[in-house]
C-alpha cells in the first residue's frame, strides 16, 4: 500500500423492501445481523482492517442517524464521520459530498476513496482486499477503478460491465488483471444475460469504486457541473452536530438526482475495470440470502426456533415463536413479532409488492418493527387494545427522554431493573427495581438512566389516543427523539 490515505466511503441508505418483514423503512437490511454477530454495515467496515484505511465516511439519512452512530460505536469506528443527507439524491451527489469532505479532512493530501455499499456480502475478504491493494497504484495515477464481479450465472437483476482492451500500465507492459471499460449495460433480459455470460467479456456491476477524490470531482465537474456546484456549496456550509456532518436541506434539495454510473462512469475515459471473484452478493432478496447461508443436509436454512420434517431447500426464520414446517419445498417462511411472510422462493422478488400494499393501506408494518430504536435506547410494543398500550422500554446508561407531556394519555411505569431518575412537574425522584410511578395526563415529565447498566421498565399507557405524535416536548434532548 502507498502513503496516500485510503478512505472508505460507505453508502448506508436504502430500505431493502425485498427483505420485508425483517427489513423495514426505519430499520433496513444494512443494519440487520443476517449472518454472524455483526450487521452488514459493521461487517463492511470490519473487512477493511487489512487495508489500513483511515476513519471511514458513512453516508446515511436523518432517520437512520442514531442507528449508524450506535453501530459504529460498537466497533470503535465512530469519529465524527457520518454525513447526513437531508434528502436522497442518488449516488453521484452522495459520493461528491464524501469527496469534498475527505479533502476538507485531509487538507494537505488528495486521498483515495474506496466506495462501497453497506449492505453487500463478500465471502472472500482476503481476495477482495488483495484486489484493492493491487488497484491502488492504478487509481493513484488518475484512473477510476470499478470492480466487476465475475458472473456465476445469467442474472437479470444486475447491471453489467463490458470489458475492452487490456489496460497498459506503461508502454512496455500490460496489466492483465485490469481492462478498459467498453460499455456499461443496464439490467438485461434473460437471453441477453445468457449471451453476456457466454462471451466472458461481461461482469456484474458491483457498485464498488476507487479513485482519488479530486479525480472524481474533476470528472463530475466536466460532465455534471450542476451537481458539482451544488455539492460544493452544500459541503462548504456543512456543520458538525454530535457525531454527524449536517447539510443544508435548502441547498441540497435543488441538486439533481443522478447515479454515479450515469453521471460519470458511462462518460469518462478514465474508467478501468478490475474483474474479481470474491463471493459477492447484494443480498437483494430472500433467494439470495438462502444462496449464501449455511444449509442443512436437506438444503434448508433454519434461523431461530425451527422444527422441520420432510422439508427441502427452504429458508425458515423465526424471531420470537416456534415455527414448524412439514413437507414443504422451496419456500420462504419468515416470522417476526408483528408479521409472517410465506412465499415461494421463485416469487420472492414480488415481496416488494406486499410492501407497496402496506403503504397504500397506511399500515405501520412497512415502516418499523414492533421493537423501535431511539437515540436513548429502544422500546417494544408488547400489547395494545382499546384505550391501552403496553411497552417494554430500555434506556441506555447516561441517556434519557426529553422533558415532555401528553394531551391524551396517562402512564404507569414499573421498573424491572436499573434505576430511573424521574422528573415529574416540579419533583425529581429515583425509582428502582420493583417500584412504580404514575404519570398523570397533562403532567410534565422526563426520564433518565443515571446508572451504569441499562434501565428496563414496563410502561402501561391509557387514554383516548395513544399515537406516538401525542408528545409535546418542553425541552429537546435530541432532535426528533420521541
Amino acid at each position: 500500500m502507498s502513503d496516500v490515505p485510503l478512505i472508505a466511503v460507505v453508502m448506508a441508505g436504502g430500505t431493502g423492501s425485498r427483505l420485508w418483514p425483517l427489513s423495514r423503512e426505519l430499520y433496513p437490511k444494512q443494519f440487520l445481523q443476517l449472518s454472524g454477530e455483526h450487521s452488514l454495515l459493521q461487517t463492511t467496515l470490519l473487512r477493511l482492517s487489512a487495508l489500513a484505511c483511515k476513519d471511514p465516511l458513512v453516508i446515511t439519512n436523518e432517520q437512520h442517524r442514531f442507528i449508524v452512530a450506535e453501530q459504529l460505536r460498537q466497533i470503535d469506528q465512530l469519529h465524527d464521520n457520518i454525513i447526513l443527507e437531508p434528502c436522497g439524491r442518488n449516488t453521484a451527489p452522495a459520493i461528491a459530498l464524501a469527496a469534498f469532505s475527505a479533502l476538507k479532512r485531509n487538507e494537505q493530501e488528495d486521498p483515495l476513496l474506496l466506495v462501497l455499499a453497506a449492505d453487500h456480502v463478500i465471502a472472500k475478504e482476503e481476495v477482495f482486499c488483495n484486489a484493492v491493494k493491487k488497484a491502488v497504484p492504478i487509481a493513484e495515477n488518475g484512473n477510476i477503478i470499478t470492480f466487476g464481479i465475475i458472473p456465476e450465472y445469467a442474472e437479470t437483476g444486475y447491471g453489467y460491465i463490458e470489458r475492452g482492451a487490456p489496460f497498459s500500465v506503461n508502454a512496455n507492459s500490460t496489466e492483465t488483471d485490469f481492462y478498459h471499460v467498453k460499455n456499461f449495460v443496464e439490467k438485461p433480459d434473460r437471453l441477453k444475460a445468457e449471451k453476456y455470460i457466454s462471451t466472458g467479456d461481461y461482469f456484474w456491476n458491483s457498485g464498488i469504486f476507487m479513485f482519488k477524490a479530486t479525480v472524481y470531482l474533476n470528472e463530475l465537474k466536466k460532465f455534471r457541473p450542476d451537481i458539482y456546484s451544488v455539492c460544493e456549496q452544500v459541503l462548504s456550509s456543512s456543520y458538525r452536530d454530535l457525531d454527524f456532518i449536517r447539510l443544508s436541506e435548502t441547498l441540497f434539495k435543488d441538486c439533481p438526482a443522478e447515479s454515479i454510473d450515469f453521471a460519470v462512469m458511462e462518460k469518462t475515459e478514465r474508467c478501468i475495470v478490475c474483474p474479481i471473484d470474491i463471493g459477492w452478493s447484494d443480498v437483494g432478496s430472500w433467494q439470495s440470502l438462502w444462496d449464501i447461508s449455511e444449509k442443512t443436509d436437506e438444503g434448508d436454512v433454519c434461523k431461530g426456533d425451527i422444527l422441520t420434517y420432510n422439508t427441502k431447500n427452504n429458508y425458515i426464520y423465526s424471531e420470537s415463536a416456534l415455527v414448524a414446517a412439514v413437507g414443504v419445498e422451496d419456500i420462504v417462511i419468515v416470522q417476526t413479532k408483528d408479521a409472517i411472510l410465506v412465499s415461494k422462493k421463485s416469487d420472492v422478488q414480488d415481496v416488494k409488492k406486499i410492501v407497496e400494499m402496506l403503504k397504500a393501506q397506511e399500515r405501520t408494518e412497512y415502516i418499523a418493527h414492533r421493537e423501535v430504536f431511539r437515540p436513548w435506547g429502544k422500546f417494544d410494543s408488547i400489547d395494545q387494545g382499546e384505550r391501552y398500550r403496553v411497552k417494554k422500554i430500555i434506556v441506555k446508561p447516561g441517556e434519557g427522554l426529553s422533558l415532555r407531556m401528553h394531551h391524551h394519555r396517562s402512564e404507569h411505569w414499573i421498573v424491572l431493573s436499573g434505576t430511573a431518575k424521574v422528573t415529574l412537574d416540579d419533583k425529581t425522584m429515583l425509582v428502582t427495581a420493583n417500584e412504580s410511578i404514575y404519570i398523570p395526563l397533562g403532567a410534565t415529565y422526563s426520564l433518565e438512566n443515571p446508572g451504569v447498566i441499562p434501565l428496563n421498565l414496563i410502561e402501561v399507557s391509557s387514554g383516548d389516543y395513544l399515537g406516538e405524535d401525542d408528545i409535546v416536548r418542553q425541552k429537546e434532548r435530541y432532535k426528533k427523539d420521541n
